[in-house]
């Protein structure tokens, strides 16, 4: 395999405070479009694609908000003080805390959500680049998300247009010669991870662009980040351990009623 090309990263400068309604082909356009060429991947923070989209609500509660954007509850915990976490599948089939629902950097009495369709807002955001820069970019929309088993936070894709999301290498031959057969790296969530460096949280650097892969630059009729979230029928930790063992002592306890009328109804 030939050396791969060094990878550069660095945040777009000149981004304004995004307002509902905003065009974020321009305001893109504007900032960067004579610095970014064919191959580029651009990484978008989530919250300004949802600003421009004004997905605010009004919410004296954040509580109430997640509850309204909860699918389904993956597990809860209350700690020393009164605060309650949820880890919740969003109706985006995403599992994170608080449903995506941010109450940071928003207007008071407000909240912000996740975009409506956070593929269909980066292929937006790809299609209306090439058409106006003539040049061949992808587009990521990104937002900080937990990790199972691991402390901290790491930025990963909810969106992707144009751009390969997987690597799949799974048929090649690692450096031994021995074949591959899972080894399919999610280079969506690493290039989303990589420009939250030079991002940050408080900068107000909320785009960075990526260049040198190319190769993971595409149609726009690529799948999105969406084929990303891991089904439920092969989802092993689908419940928190605490909801789990809960689930499974009610259907232990409703067995043994089952066979204990059994018994009666059938007799000595």
């Amino acid at each position: 395999m030939s050396p791969r090309p060094a990878l550069s990263v660095w945040p777009l400068e000149g981004i304004p405070e995004i307002t509902a309604g905003a065009d974020l082909v321009d305001v893109i356009a504007r900032a960067g479009g004579s610095d970014l060429a064919d191959g580029d991947i651009l990484v978008v923070t989530s919250k300004i694609v949802s600003k421009a989209e004004g997905r605010f609500v009004v919410a004296d509660d954040r509580e109430d908000a997640i509850t309204a954007e909860t699918v389904r509850v993956v597990a809860a915990r209350t700690f020393p003080g009164g605060a309650t976490t949820r880890i919740v599948e969003n109706r985006l089939g995403m599992v994170s805390a608080a449903a995506g629902v941010d109450a940071s950097n928003t207007p008071e009495g407000t909240v912000l959500l996740l975009p409506v369709d956070p593929d269909a807002s980066a292929r937006a955001i790809a299609a209306g680049l090439r058409e106006r820069l003539g040049i061949e970019v992808g587009v990521i929309v990104s937002d900080t998300l937990g990790r199972a088993w691991r402390e901290g936070q790491t930025d990963h894709a909810i969106g992707a247009g144009g751009v390969h999301v997987f690597e799949d290498l799974r048929g090649a031959t690692d450096a031994e010669g021995r074949p591959l057969v899972v080894t399919m790296p999610c280079v969506a969530d690493e290039l989303a991870a990589a420009t939250d460096l030079v991002k940050g949280k408080a900068a107000r650097l909320p785009i960075a662009v990526v260049r040198g892969r190319a190769d993971l630059v595409g149609s726009l009729d690529l799948p999105g980040a969406r084929s990303i979230v891991r089904p439920l029928e092969r989802d092993m930790f689908r419940l928190g351990a605490d909801e789990a063992y809960a689930e499974g002592f009610a259907a232990g306890q409703a067995s043994a009623r089952g066979d204990v009328a059994d018994a009666f109804q059938s007799g000595p």
